[in-house]
């Protein structure tokens, strides 16, 4: 299997939500402390081992629901494309990709690095059971920020960096916004199985509620979202906060007219997965002109 097919398989465009966020962690832990240049480098690996292991567990554990639905039946291990043998050995690579990176950072990483595997692993039994499964995929997304400012701050603190909160407020309301976020997104996504899935018993949200409360409720948790951001206000500058109103205004109004668009879905995609790095590139904004004027 080649390098193209591995990135189709963990759908590697996917991995675009969660990268700003976690530049956004390590950009709030070394505000705050000091970093060893390659302490970027191993809290990236670690990302793209979290995020490959995330998608492989989700194709192994959700095979026989992809056959079932028309729209995923040609995913590599639906369709056999993939031998199952070479699922499991990719999700190992990733694993230890994970496992590697987090004890290059430090002890404190790699103790809690069982916590995003095992938030991984219960994600794709979780549409099996319950239409909170949304939120359970904004969790595994939501443990990006914390992740890369844990793998800093631990440098310093040690345990004491979880324990004694240090990560409240900042941190916790980051990641919270990162959750709503993407459960938000992922509302709109699950629009597209909703036939599907109320005939295979997935419990999606859209498939249990209908399309306007689906509407209705992605709009409040983008709101929220927009809430927790701005609640952490991580550099009390108005460029997050403005970059936070504008990008949520976006996602709204994408929502709301999405029988407009001839592909709502990759509209939202976009506009989406670019709202992560307009609030990355805010932060840096104001960090720089802080430091400019010598704040």
């Amino acid at each position: 299997m080649g390098v193209k097919e591995i990135l189709e398989f963990v759908k590697v465009e996917h991995t675009l939500f969660s990268l700003p966020f976690v530049l956004i962690g390590f950009l709030l832990a070394n505000f705050e402390y000091s970093t060893q240049p390659e302490d970027l480098l191993w809290i990236l690996i670690a990302a793209v081992g979290a995020r490959g292991l995330a998608m492989a567990l989700n194709r192994i554990i959700d095979r026989d629901i992809d056959a079932a639905n028309p729209r995923t039946a040609s995913r590599h291990l639906a369709s056999g494309s993939m031998s199952m043998k070479t699922a499991y050995r990719l999700s190992t690579v990733f694993l230890i990709m994970l496992l590697f990176s987090a004890w290059q950072l430090n002890e404190v990483a790699l103790m809690m690095a069982w916590l995003p595997v095992l938030v991984f692993v219960i994600y794709p039994y979780m549409k099996r059971i319950t239409w909170l499964c949304h939120f359970w995929l904004g969790l595994c997304l939501g443990l990006a920020p914390a992740g890369a400012w844990v793998a800093v701050a631990a440098d310093v603190h040690g345990w004491a960096a979880i324990t004694d909160l240090h990560w409240y407020p900042e941190i916790f309301f980051i990641s919270l916004g990162v959750m709503f976020w993407i459960a938000a997104f992922d509302l709109n996504y699950a629009r597209m199985d909703v036939e599907n899935d109320r005939a295979n018993g997935i419990h999606s949200f859209p498939a249990r509620f209908g399309e306007e409360a689906t509407t209705r409720t992605s709009i409040q948790f983008t709101l929220l979202w927009f809430a927790c951001f701005a609640i952490a206000d991580p550099i009390h500058e108005i460029w997050f906060l403005a970059a936070a109103g504008l990008m949520a205004l976006a996602n709204i109004a994408v929502i709301l007219a999405r029988e407009r668009f001839a592909d709502f879905q990759t509209t939202l995609f976009r506009v989406s997965m670019l709202t992560g790095w307009v609030l990355l590139l805010a932060l840096m904004v104001s960090e720089s002109a802080s430091n400019a004027l010598g704040i």
